[in-house]
């Protein structure tokens, strides 16, 4: 029979190892843990059954880089897990970040709508839609004026006008409320000589995170693109923009993972960036 220590232990041990992993929602962050975790038991496993003194200090060396490195890429959520247990909502932890607020086929709508509008009227416009990422404030440049809005059409159209401030940054969705708006992205390094700021903001949002996407117009033609996990696909039709929205919104809420759309070839027309 297991010793009641042992059986804590193990308890313990698989309950940090469950909120861990149920806590990551990208794809990407879930490999570099696992990783971590390898190098982890690689350490504990040669130390263990070994007697390898430079290797074991070879090992121990990396695994502290690693948890270095993992402490500088996570400092948002570190910092959010200290908010939590200083205020007491421990009960957070147990919750899943990615059934708060589902993009549902009224949000599909209400995009396709206001896309296909700003497309028509040559409106630069670049939308942001959180499929489960949880974006954050510090994951943007400029996190930009907080709205916490009803998503409507209208409303999109309103924040890009360009008689408004906020119109040449991102405006940011989560499920069926406008987060944010005038939201700086970080740039891509790819492709910065065929594409022009809005699109390669787009790129550079979806290649660091997998679980949102990105609507991009462009100013000067018109275009209509969409980027995801660090592809765009363009030009597309407003149809073709409402299918790739609700198969990707699908693949969300069923927690797989979200399939890239099949690039398309890219005109060769003048780009569009911003002022």
């Amino acid at each position: 029979m297991l010793p009641l220590r042992l059986l804590l232990d193990v308890l313990c041990a698989s309950l940090l190892g469950f909120l861990l992993f149920t806590r990551v929602n990208e794809q990407r962050t879930l490999w570099l843990l696992r990783g971590y975790l390898f190098l982890v038991a690689l350490a504990w496993f040669v130390k263990r059954f070994f007697s390898l003194p430079l290797t074991s200090t070879l090992i121990d060396a990396l695994v502290l880089a690693c948890s270095l490195s993992l402490a500088i890429l996570w400092q948002g959520e570190l910092r959010r897990l200290m908010e939590l247990l200083g205020t007491g909502r421990l009960a957070v932890l147990l919750g899943n970040p990615q059934s708060k607020m589902r993009a549902t086929a009224s949000t599909v709508a209400q995009l396709t709508d206001a896309a296909g509008r700003l497309s028509k009227s040559r409106r630069g416009a670049l939308i942001v839609v959180d499929l489960g990422s949880d974006l954050r404030p510090e994951d943007f440049l400029n996190p930009g004026i907080t709205i916490d809005a009803q998503l409507s059409s209208e409303l999109l159209l309103n924040l890009f006008a360009s008689d408004t401030p906020l119109h040449d940054g991102a405006v940011v969705i989560k499920g069926s409320r406008i987060i944010s708006a005038g939201v700086i992205l970080p740039l891509s390094r790819q492709g910065i000589s065929r594409y022009g700021t809005r699109h390669l903001a787009a790129l550079g949002i979806t290649e660091r995170f997998d679980r949102c996407i990105c609507v991009v117009i462009s100013e000067e033609t018109g275009t209509l693109s969409l980027a995801n996990q660090g592809r765009l696909e363009r030009p597309i039709t407003s149809s073709r923009l409402q299918d790739l929205l609700t198969d990707l919104i699908a693949a969300s809420v069923s927690t797989a993972p979200v399939k890239s759309p099949s690039p398309r070839s890219v005109s060769s027309g003048t780009q569009d960036s911003l002022p």
